[in-house]
């Protein structure tokens, strides 16, 4: 993507791919507060440096850990979480930076 937030029309495919799943978009958004929404479960490392592990959100989405992991390359490969590996462990964080680039670019292109 570049600086002016222009967006190669494959990409804006699979950004809206990527969200229109109902639980990925459910995962995005507890993502976004990640204290509020995994603050029952033990971090492993801290959230708002790594993000969640990818354990938690399954246990909290209730779908097996394929479905969970599949979902959640969904979202990396649109560029919306970035992973963090810790030992064996992938943490999720949202890329707050693409998305905001990206917010720019539909408000300009669609």
């Amino acid at each position: 993507m570049t600086a002016t937030a222009e967006l190669e029309p494959g990409e804006l495919i699979e950004v809206f791919k990527a969200l229109g799943n109902p639980a990925r978009l459910q995962i995005m958004q507890w993502l976004k507060d990640p204290e509020a929404h995994f603050g029952a479960y033990e971090p492993i490392a801290d959230r708002g440096t790594v993000g969640v592990c990818v354990t938690h959100i399954q246990a909290k989405a209730g779908l097996a850990q394929s479905t969970v992991s599949s979902y959640m390359s969904t979202l990396e490969r649109a560029g919306l979480v970035r992973p963090t590996r810790i030992g064996k462990w992938t943490h999720y964080r949202r890329d707050e930076e693409r998305l905001a680039r990206l917010a720019q670019a539909i408000g300009t292109t669609v």
